[in-house]
């Protein structure tokens, strides 16, 4: 077994958070359920004012956006019949509306919120008109892509469905400051290499695992596990261009599995990691 560096670690689910909220109708003034800028009038008096938001869409699910910041935080934002769109030409005429369709993936947007019990909702989402043009060609020139990415993707489900045991090609590990989460220079040199060395690998997937050494709660922990782990999986994803159908399902384990003791510092220092395992399954080794 080759291992690119000397831990190893891995077991597997990453939860995602997801936000709800109830459709509305707009009616006469003393309507309890008339929408005033892109909120539920009798939910405003326990609503507050939510941050504003900028950043890239990058998932969509029905009335769900997923907005990742330069920071890499991913937060979900809900949408309903009374978000205002914006372009940068100001608020879109009933002559050249843009619905909710607008709203593509790769499209960096401007979004002012409602904080409601069920999560954001956004009242007001602006974007510059040559930020559209280019998310559309985006979309229509990756078309065929996206449908080749697809065809692949089957297959290698079809070559894997009952094949659940995996040799491990390498392990590398990348190490974190206290409470951080954003990757070191150092950190993004060896998640390229490691990307390139899988390359090179046969019938190759990553499994990627966030950890983190004992300081902090367990639930604050279980959250900074989970953004240690999206850090490494976007750069490998977006820098390093490892194709998202070839990585299986990250996690983060929080305290889980130390490498070393937590009673020095030093030990702390290697339980802050992301370990990124090279995995090949038993069943396709060697082919």
């Amino acid at each position: 077994m080759n291992v690119i560096s000397n831990r190893t670690g891995f077991p597997v689910l990453l939860a995602v958070a997801t936000v709800a909220f109830s459709g509305m109708s707009s009616a006469q003034s003393n309507d309890p359920t008339i929408v005033v800028d892109g909120v539920v009038a009798q939910e405003t008096a326990v609503m507050a004012k939510g941050p504003d938001i900028k950043g890239i869409i990058t998932a969509r699910s029905g009335d769900k956006l997923k907005i990742t910041t330069a920071d890499g935080n991913a937060t979900i934002v809900s949408i309903n019949e009374a978000t205002k769109i914006k372009s940068g030409g100001g608020l879109l005429s009933s002559k050249n509306k843009l619905t909710s369709s607008a709203l593509l993936n790769g499209l960096p947007v401007t979004i002012k919120t409602w904080q409601s019990s069920a999560g954001l909702i956004a009242n007001q989402i602006t974007f510059r008109n040559n930020d559209l043009k280019t998310a559309t060609m985006i979309r229509n020139g990756t078309a065929q892509q996206f449908e080749e990415q697809t065809a692949a993707t089957e297959a290698l489900r079809g070559r894997m469905g009952d094949i659940d045991k995996y040799n491990i090609k390498g392990t590398t590990n990348v190490y974190f400051d206290t409470g951080k989460y954003n990757l070191s220079p150092r950190a993004k040199e060896e998640l390229c290499a490691t990307a390139a060395s899988a390359e090179a690998t046969d019938n190759a997937l990553m499994l990627v695992v966030g950890y983190t050494d004992s300081v902090g709660d367990e639930e604050y922990n279980q959250i900074l596990s989970e953004k240690r782990a999206s850090s490494v999986i976007n750069y490998l994803q977006q820098a390093c261009r490892w194709k998202p159908y070839r990585m299986l399902t990250p996690t983060g384990m929080a305290e889980s599995d130390p490498l070393a003791s937590n009673d020095t510092e030093e030990g702390k220092a290697q339980n802050r990691r992301v370990s990124v395992n090279i995995l090949v399954s038993k069943g396709l080794d060697g082919l």
